[in-house]
C-alpha cells in the first residue's frame, strides 16, 4: 500500500493503471491495467496476466480487486475506487459489483468486449446487487493508441 493521504504528491491513479498496462504490453499480456485507491492510499496495482499465469480470470480488474481485499483484509471494497485503461468485461463488471467499488473510472470503451456502457450493461441490470458511479472516457485516446500499437504489432 502507498499511503499518500498524510501528505506529500497525490498520487495520479489513472497513470498507475496505463503504467501497468505498459509492463502488461512488454509480457505480451492484452496491456490493460488497473488500480484499487481509498482515501488517497493506493491499495493495489495490477496488469493483465492471463497469459503469463495461465488463468484467463487473472484480468487487470480481478488482481487488483484481489490485490486490495487481501490488503484491507475484508472481500468489500467499500469506499475504494477503480480505475482501469479499459471498460470492463462482464466478468470484471461482475467482480466490482459484488467488491462493492464505490466508483469505477476507465479509459476506453470496448464496444466488443465491454460491459458497462457496452454489450450487457451489467450495472443497469435488475439483477446486478450493486452499481458503483461510472466515469468513462478518461484519457480515452492514449488508451485506444496503447491497444491499437499493441495489436498492431502482433498481426502479419
Amino acid at each position: 500500500m502507498r499511503d499518500f493521504a498524510r501528505g506529500g504528491a497525490r498520487p495520479d491513479p489513472l497513470g498507475l493503471a496505463f503504467d501497468a498496462a505498459r509492463g502488461a504490453a512488454v509480457r505480451g499480456e492484452v496491456p490493460v491495467g488497473a488500480v484499487v485507491m481509498r482515501d488517497g492510499v493506493v491499495l493495489a496495482v495490477a496488469g493483465n496476466r492471463p497469459r503469463t499465469d495461465r488463468d484467463p480470470t487473472a484480468h487487470a480488474e480481478i488482481l487488483a480487486i484481489r490485490a486490495a481485499c487481501a490488503a484491507l483484509d475484508d472481500e468489500r471494497l467499500t469506499g475504494c475506487d477503480l480505475y482501469v485503461t479499459l471498460e470492463p468485461c462482464a466478468m470484471c463488471a461482475g467482480a466490482i459489483s459484488f467488491a462493492r467499488i464505490r466508483r469505477l473510472y476507465f479509459a476506453a470503451s470496448d464496444p466488443k468486449g465491454g460491459a458497462v456502457e457496452n454489450g450487457p450493461r451489467f450495472f443497469n441490470q435488475p439483477t446486478c446487487h450493486h452499481a458503483p458511479e461510472v466515469y468513462g472516457g478518461l484519457r480515452e485516446s492514449e488508451a485506444a493508441a496503447l491497444l491499437r500499437d499493441f495489436f498492431r504489432d502482433r498481426r502479419p
